[in-house]
């Protein structure tokens, strides 16, 4: 599921946070302010933030690794 521009607005997610994870951001700023940012409360919601942002960093490793393959395969 990814959240559509609407709701990011309506949730305040900054620009830079605005990718695939922000439908998973939007319930841990949620549990955040209703837990008044107490770091050993929301551990799911943000251990589930964290692991898509993980895994898209990653997948970005990845590319970027095939796309040097292809580079130097190029210049030889």
């Amino acid at each position: 599921m990814i959240a559509t521009q609407e709701e990011m607005v309506e949730a305040k997610v900054p620009l830079a946070y605005r990718d695939q994870c922000a439908h998973l951001l939007i319930p841990l700023n949620k549990c955040r302010q209703a837990e008044l940012y107490l770091p050993w409360k929301c551990g799911s919601e943000r251990h589930s933030y964290e692991k898509c942002e993980y895994e898209l960093v990653m997948e970005r490793m990845l590319q970027m690794q095939k796309i040097r393959q292809r580079e130097a395969q190029s210049n030889v």
